[in-house]
């Protein structure tokens, strides 16, 4: 079997994302959905969440597409959320008092028809680290580092995105990545079940490639049976705790903490979350 080269898809506006497909000659294709902001680790912005979902649900959309594959451009799949664009206020809401949309790039792929394949090289970071565990497989380079960021940097990512980290790791491992924002080899997340193979970066492609081959060797239609029967666990639960934020700290970006938290990551710094607490 092979397969035609690399194809951009010119009917999107596209602006934080590139998007492209390839063929095999024995019929079906794959889309490639790539983050490219590397001067930035391909950090985005709400604008490019929104072109990732955008992406995926065209390419559920297809009959020729078979599976999906995301990567990030440069040296690193992604580090999250541009730090920059937040602390200028690009997640508030009306009257800084609520999270502003952050498209549903997760439930995109969750709700994708096809399988989705996650080939990460470097940092994985953040929302690309939520956005790989989503997916349904993922495959890591070794030079790979996974971890979440959030309480560090004072991101208040909530709700189904954190919970369902505890169908993918267990609820203890799954709490030590959020709550303690330590973060990982791909040996490590390999060992975890946070990821699916661990191959030398050189031959991550390959890798990938071998894995789309290995599910067009499959039913199309039982594989989206299969996908939508697991998405059933657990989702009328989590998609309640949606509305953390708002019931906890609808304040958030009001509060001392996110002051300092962008304080503290701009000049390089440990944040000192607790600096005026008065002993009782």
């Amino acid at each position: 079997m092979t397969w035609s080269e690399w194809e951009p898809v010119t009917n999107m506006n596209l602006k934080e994302v590139v998007y492209h497909k390839k063929y095999r000659d024995t019929g079906g294709g794959v889309a490639r959905i790539m983050f490219n902001r590397p001067q930035k680790m391909n950090a985005m912005t709400n604008f490019g969440w929104a072109e990732i979902a955008e992406t995926v649900s065209e390419a559920s959309n297809d009959k020729n597409i078979g599976v999906v594959v995301y990567t990030g451009a440069g040296n690193h799949f992604g580090v999250g959320g541009d730090m920059e664009w937040e602390a200028d206020g690009g997640l508030q809401g009306p009257g800084g008092m609520a999270l502003a949309s952050v498209p549903n790039f997760d439930g995109a792929i969750q709700n994708c028809l096809k399988p989705v394949i996650a080939a990460v090289r470097g940092y994985c970071i953040g929302g690309h680290n939520h956005l790989a565990y989503h997916c349904d497989f993922t495959i890591a380079s070794d030079n790979a580092i996974f971890g979440q960021n959030g309480p560090r940097v004072a991101s208040p990512a909530h709700g189904h995105l954190v919970a369902s980290s505890a169908y993918v790791l267990g609820l203890k491992r799954a709490k030590e990545m959020w709550m303690v924002c330590r973060q990982y080899t791909a040996r490590q997340a390999y060992e975890m079940g946070l990821i699916n193979a661990v191959v030398p970066e050189v031959k991550l492609e390959e890798e990938v490639d071998r894995w789309c081959e290995d599910l067009f060797g499959l039913s199309p239609t039982c594989l989206q049976i299969v996908k939508q029967s697991f998405n059933a666990v657990g989702n009328e639960i989590l998609w309640t705790t949606d509305k953390i934020l708002s019931l906890i700290a609808p304040d958030f970006f009001d509060r001392p903490e996110v002051k300092e938290a962008h304080d503290a990551f701009f000049n390089k710094r440990t944040p000192n979350f607790w600096k005026d607490a008065k002993k009782s």
